[in-house]
């Protein structure tokens, strides 16, 4: 007898936007009934994939088999009808309506013709809320008063309110508590009893182990694993395939003494709760401090709560011992914080003004007179930032989006150096940044320090935290497990470090 074929087969999908290549070629198949995890770093691929799985995306090109049938899905009613529904990190609820009328938002019940409210769609809430652990819920209460937990399970119920055979969940304990993880788990565990799939993402490494069945890996858009056992494959083997190894690092010297004048930026107990603990830690002028750990564990959070973009829970942010009001980017930006985000073509750039408006951007009170703009002013400034670091091609006219990765960041950097920053805020600097425009950045992030700024860095790739910092903190799900000069440590005792409890790492 012939085995069964998987229930999802997804092979050779490509998919592009414009300047980026965002799917090559990705293969992956689910079982029936399995838990079958999906790995990558932040822009590896792993939101448009679902999106393509989610009917929200077509693809260029690769085909895409249901139970044996090639299919194409054209919408997302298209894959829900199949069976395929997505749980998205964001969850997609209406707040001002109840639970019960978002658990059967589109397809309310029906009697002779006409969609029927009130008991019907409210019974059958219940029994989907019982089904999964949660009769608590009132299917009457609006979705906006309830908790992020229970509203991710009205999510699942909506879900399940459809014939669902596949469920994809993206990244869904992000804002759980360790007690309703472990909620989450008995439901995946109960769906995959009765044979229903789950395409699960998460940048915990640990929940991978205690529900997964199998892994496939994502790096910059292709899957450089499919299939793996999810409780053999060594942690660091994950890690090494998500992060590579293939770049060569070239970084400047450090100064041969530690920085003594006192700190410029201070940060005292600070915590937001569900994402890191309270934490302390000091920048001098002079100094790159770097943050290593795994993506989720706070590092990123770490950053925005400092530069104001997150409101911490707890604790304060001090520039030359001056608390900052919390939650807010004026206060950080007024005191001379500046940060350069992870996604910087989202959150930083406008991808379609010219190079000096971007670099203009924070700092427009400067050339603006009786509501107009000197625009000689603004554009002699900007030639004159971006050619402190060496932005190519020289023409501060041209649009940002013709600029390469490592010249786009560069024109963030210019941004704070003609603001003026004195704290500069550093995520995942060379993200998409070519070999050799990597080597120009650590040399301007350098050089930068060594006039005189505070560098607070947060990279995946942990040699570049190594060389690149002079002291390292290290995180470990939320909390600073170890802090040493750069120099003491390698990476080998990082990745330790950062695993240690893992299972099999």
């Amino acid at each position: 007898m012939a085995p069964e074929p998987p229930l999802l087969s997804m092979s050779g999908i490509t998919k592009s936007f414009p300047g980026v290549r965002a799917l090559d070629g990705v293969d992956l198949d689910v079982q029936a009934g399995e838990v079958h995890c999906l790995l990558g770093q932040n822009g590896a691929g792993k939101s448009t994939l679902i999106k393509v799985l989610a009917g929200a995306h077509q693809p260029d090109t690769g085909t895409i088999r249901w139970r044996g049938d090639d299919v194409t899905l054209r919408s997302p009613i298209a894959a829900m009808r199949l069976g395929i529904a997505t749980i998205y990190q964001e969850l997609d609820l209406v707040e001002h309506l109840s639970v019960a009328e978002n658990v059967h938002l589109g397809h309310e019940p029906t009697a002779a013709g006409f969609v029927v409210r009130g008991r019907a769609a409210k019974a059958s809430t219940a029994e989907l809320l019982k089904r999964l652990g949660h009769p608590e819920v009132d299917p009457g209460q609006l979705v906006g008063e309830l908790s992020a937990a229970q509203q991710q399970i009205v999510s699942m119920a909506r879900a399940l309110s459809h014939e669902v055979r596949l469920i994809v969940m993206d990244e869904p304990s992000a804002a759980l508590d360790p007690d309703e993880v472990d909620n989450l788990f008995r439901i995946v565990a109960d769906l995959t009893a009765d044979g229903v799939a789950v395409v699960y993402i998460s940048h915990r490494l640990e929940e991978i182990r205690r529900i997964g069945d199998r892994v496939t890996v994502l790096k910059d858009g292709r899957a450089v694993a499919g299939g793996l056992p999810a409780e053999s494959t060594p942690t660091r083997d994950v890690v090494a395939l998500m992060t590579g190894r293939n770049v060569e690092y070239v970084f400047p010297e450090r100064p041969t003494s530690p920085p003594s004048a006192e700190p410029v930026l201070s940060v005292r107990g600070l915590a937001r709760a569900g994402e890191f603990a309270p934490l302390d830690l000091e920048v001098r002028p002079g100094e790159i401090v770097g943050l290593a750990g795994l993506v989720g564990s706070g590092r990123s959070e770490i950053l925005e709560t400092v530069y104001g973009a997150r409101k911490a829970s707890a604790g304060q942010v001090l520039v030359d011992g001056s608390p900052l009001r919390p939650g807010s980017v004026r206060a950080a930006v007024r005191a001379g914080i500046g940060l350069a985000p992870e996604e910087r073509k989202a959150q930083a750039l406008l991808m379609l003004e010219s190079v000096t408006r971007n670099v203009s951007v924070s700092t427009m009170s400067r050339f603006s007179r009786g509501g107009w703009i000197d625009r000689g002013a603004e554009l002699g400034a900007a030639r004159k930032a971006t050619r402190e670091l060496s932005l190519r091609p020289d023409n501060p006219s041209a649009p940002v989006r013709t600029l390469s990765g490592g010249n786009q960041q560069k024109a963030v950097l210019a941004r704070w150096l003609l603001r003026g920053c004195r704290v500069l805020l550093l995520d995942e600097p060379t993200r998409g940044v070519d070999v050799g425009a990597r080597a120009e950045l650590y040399a301007v992030i350098r050089r930068l320090a060594d006039e005189g700024l505070a560098v607070l860095l947060v990279s995946s790739e942990v040699p570049e935290v190594l060389g690149l910092a002079d002291r390292v903190l290290v995180l470990r799900e939320g909390r600073v497990v170890h802090e040493a000069p750069a120099r003491e440590l390698d990476e080998h005792r990082v990745l330790d470090l950062v695993m240690e409890g893992s299972p099999a790492s």
